[in-house]
């Protein structure tokens, strides 16, 4: 009986819902939602209204939906005869170094990092010590973020990079001289250099005691560095950071489409690394409109910056870390075969961090409330377990980007380069300088540009060949 009544009362409501939708104009209709959803998306709906309710700029956490590098354009290229892959039991060296030229470089384990991302703007305590401490566990270095120099952050990282910042938290002499390198943060990109920072009433007393906020007072980012407002202003900082603390110097932009006169102010003075961080790179909770609609993709300023200092013929003295929407070990392994030394991960180690950890906060709230600083569930996250599950996917990765380079005949992750790589799309092959996967090596000069002028591979990519000074060893 009460199967019967259930199946007559669905049936007559689906049946006024289908006869709604064939008959009512579409001012009346229910399928208008539809149409409308599909216009506008859910996203840009969802926004609007938190505009409407609030009047103010909305933030939105972990960076931009929006992804414009085209990793998936981009495969490598395995040998089987060409060179023979490398034999099995042959050990994959995965170390590399940020600032070679620096008196005291900084030697990882693995070409991974871990993004800036701060204490108190950003991430609460326990977070922050989850992710020093997977770091330490995987070999790696983990980034400070615009924040002071936290003591116990400090000791769990066992390679710590800080961040010189427009905030002024960590540059004082102290600070730095606990550093393994000194990143100078004139921007990132999900943010560009606009100013942000910390309202008053977000400030506790442990956040007011670290950063030394005067109570009532904000704790501003600015859009400058202090001291540097002027280009002539940026080199002699470098100079002086490299000579008294003897660790690399680096440069953390927004990425745009002056980069390539930015870098050559920061290799005035001796620049020692250059962070790449493009358009899809991620945030606490920033202005959609930085989000989504400032900045180059991470792809294409990768490559522009590599093209860069091989012309200024400086690329084998200054380090370069992509950063920004990388998530797989093919997007890190891809990085590095166009020229990166290492790569930034932030909002994807966060999901492997958490892991098991998700359901703190859900259903009811989003899993970001388990990490930022003013989230509901911070103090419920185990360091612990997210120290070890941070560790295990980082090693997951690096287990992963090691059985490419036996595929392709390495035994180094830096031997990987350009060569390794084809594309499926002509003019990206163009820009990033590799083969184009529609001709054999050989015919590349058979792949035409539209304005018709053939494509010189070889002057582009500024590789030598398989054969020639300083390519990689075959394995017989």
């Amino acid at each position: 009986m009460l199967s019967w009544l259930v199946k007559r009362v669905t049936n007559g409501v689906v049946d006024s819902v289908l006869d709604r939708v064939i008959q009512d104009p579409y001012t009346e209709n229910l399928f208008s939602f539809v149409t409308i959803a599909q216009k506008l998306n859910p996203r840009a709906i969802v926004e609007a209204t938190m505009r409407a309710e609030s009047g103010k700029p909305i933030e939105r956490p972990l960076g931009s939906p929006v992804i414009r590098s085209p990793w998936d354009q981009l495969t490598f290229n395995p040998v089987h005869l060409y060179r023979m892959p490398t034999p099995d039991g042959v050990g994959i060296h995965t170390g590399t170094t940020i600032g070679p030229r620096a008196a005291k470089p900084l030697k990882l384990e693995i070409p991974i990092l871990i993004s800036g991302m701060s204490y108190g703007g950003a991430l609460g305590l326990k977070a922050k010590l989850g992710l020093a401490r997977g770091a330490s566990l995987a070999g790696t270095a983990t980034n400070s973020g615009e924040a002071p120099l936290v003591p116990e952050e400090r000791r769990e990282a066992k390679y710590f990079i800080g961040q010189y910042n427009r905030g002024g938290w960590m540059n004082d002499h102290k600070s730095l001289s606990q550093l393994d390198a000194i990143e100078i943060q004139l921007g990132q990109g999900a943010q560009a250099a606009a100013p942000m920072g910390s309202s008053s009433w977000q400030m506790d007393e442990p956040f007011r005691k670290r950063f030394g906020i005067p109570d009532g007072e904000d704790a501003p980012i600015h859009t400058r560095l202090e001291g540097v407002d002027r280009q002539s202003d940026f080199p002699p900082l470098v100079r002086s950071l490299r000579e008294t603390y003897g660790v690399p110097v680096g440069l953390k932009t927004c990425a745009g489409h002056y980069l390539e006169r930015e870098i050559d102010i920061a290799l005035e003075g001796g620049i020692d690394y250059i962070v790449v961080d493009g358009a899809e790179a991620g945030t606490h909770g920033g202005p959609t409109i930085l989000q989504d609609d400032v900045g180059l993709p991470t792809l294409f300023a990768l490559g522009r910056t590599i093209r860069h200092l091989e012309r200024r013929g400086v690329k084998r003295e200054v380090s370069v870390i992509a950063a920004g929407g990388l998530t797989t070990p093919g997007h890190f392994l891809k990085a590095l075969a166009l020229g990166a030394d290492a790569v930034y991960i932030g909002s994807i180690a966060l999901v492997g961090m958490l892991h098991t950890q998700f359901n703190l906060a859900s259903p009811l709230e989003p899993p970001v409330q388990v990490l930022l600083y003013q989230g509901k569930f911070k103090e419920d996250f185990n360091v612990e377990q997210g120290a070890e599950h941070l560790a295990k996917f980082l090693k997951s990765c690096v287990e992963e980007m090691k059985m490419v380079a036996y595929a392709l005949g390495k035994s180094d992750l830096m031997q990987i380069d350009r060569r390794d790589l084809v594309s499926l799309d002509r003019e990206l092959a163009r820009l990033l300088g590799v083969d184009y996967a529609g001709h054999p090596r050989e015919e590349q000069h058979l792949a035409w540009t539209e304005e018709g002028d053939p494509w010189e591979f070889t002057n582009i990519s500024g590789l030598p060949d398989e054969k020639g000074e300083n390519a990689p060893p075959p394995y017989h």
